[in-house]
């Protein structure tokens, strides 16, 4: 574990090392015995790091009748213990290329309560839902390009961003060129989540082709954005889930470059760490083939990339991140260092498919919405 560059570290300035690095970490991923072999330094930082045990509660949230998830791309919580599921459910229109949202809420017994947004004009294809501290819900639609914030009671309140109009000719999937065309205030493109410092302002990661973190305040005004596409520090590819600690550090899961960044309230670099645990034998992807060397270049499915992070309540809080192979959840420090480590890619319960968010009641508590499995698991961690 590094809080700079570890040997997998994406940034580090020699393009012959970046090769060596993924050609060993390629290696690597065949088997943890392999890894400890490759790289004696991650064994004496990552050879003791303990499997955590725990149990998932079975059906955590109840459905109505002839109702159903589709893929569950994230998962919240209110401070009254409620928990809001956003599905790519309830999808409307052709086959490829239909909108996929639905926004559920749920009593803390798991009774289903409502139906958020029936039929919102935003929605398009969900990504995640965050609760702010008053109880507002949040929503990010990375098909509309659009931030949605609820009162409690269901009002939008707010709306950022703006879809495409369905008038205009160009009106199409977005392109993704390389690099992005310069992104602009208040617009968004692909737009992936949300969170809060202590004083209201809201930090958007922005996103699947914008590379970039936002800040607008308490009212709705923009104040600034930092970041755009690149593996120097503070530049990003995919900022893909965002958390913010009781010291309002933010902490951005930079996936597809496999790492977690850290940043103060005015977008400063403070630090970065990566997550290096090495791959048990045998370990399975949740579909698909084990990753090559290419794809475990581009990020996104190398092992300790995070796709989800959360950050548990003080007074002594952790940081959870999830990665789609092996399929693990890492319980970290705020500081980067890896604590425990649980889960594989699977379809029963304490397996899992693709995590694309988390919520963390308590240090002991999780809410994980899969991807592929079209469920949410709450997981109870052995103290």
């Amino acid at each position: 574990m590094s809080n700079q560059h570890s040997v997998f570290c994406p940034c580090c300035g020699d393009a012959r090392q970046r090769a060596l690095s993924r050609r060993q970490f390629l290696a690597a991923t065949s088997g943890g015995i392999a890894a400890l072999a490759l790289f004696p330094g991650l064994a004496r930082a990552q050879s003791a790091v303990p499997t955590i045990a725990y149990d998932s509660i079975p059906q955590p949230v109840q459905l109505p009748r002839d109702m159903y998830f589709g893929e569950c791309s994230g998962v919240s919580f209110n401070s009254k213990g409620h928990i809001f599921v956003l599905s790519r459910g309830n999808s409307k229109g052709p086959a490829y290329g239909a909108a996929a949202a639905q926004l559920l809420e749920f009593a803390p017994n798991g009774r289903f309560i409502r139906e958020i947004g029936h039929n919102l004009y935003a929605w398009s294809f969900a990504h995640t839902v965050k609760v702010d501290r008053q109880d507002n819900i949040w929503v990010t639609d990375k098909g509309s390009d659009m931030v949605i914030k609820f009162t409690p009671d269901g009002r939008v309140d707010m709306v950022f961003g703006r879809k495409q109009e369905a008038a205009d000719e160009a009106t199409g999937p977005l392109k993704h060129p390389n690099p992005p065309l310069p992104a602009e205030p208040g617009r968004f493109r692909q737009v992936t989540d949300v969170a809060w410092d202590k004083a209201g302002n809201t930090y958007i990661s922005d996103g699947y082709i914008n590379s970039r973190v936002a800040k607008v305040d308490r009212d709705g005004n923009w104040l600034k954005s930092w970041g755009d596409r690149g593996t120097g520090p503070g530049q990003f590819h995919t900022p893909h889930s965002i958390a913010v600690d009781a010291n309002d550090r933010i902490y951005v899961a930079d996936r597809s470059n496999r790492r977690i960044q850290v940043f103060d309230t005015d977008g400063t670099f403070l630090r970065q760490f990566t997550i290096d645990v090495p791959v048990p034998a045998g370990a399975r992807p949740a579909i698909g083939n084990v990753p090559d060397e290419a794809e475990l270049a581009q990020g996104t499915f190398a092992p300790g990339s995070p796709w989800a992070i959360c950050i548990s309540p003080g007074p002594n809080q952790v940081l959870y991140s999830s990665d789609a192979y092996p399929g693990r959840i890492y319980k970290l420090s705020l500081e980067g260092e890896v604590l425990g480590v649980l889960g594989e890619s699977g379809k029963q319960l304490k397996q899992f498919g693709w995590i694309h968010q988390m919520a963390c009641p308590s240090e002991n508590t999780l809410y994980v919405a899969e991807l592929l499995n079209w469920r949410i698991q709450k997981l109870v961690l052995h103290a």
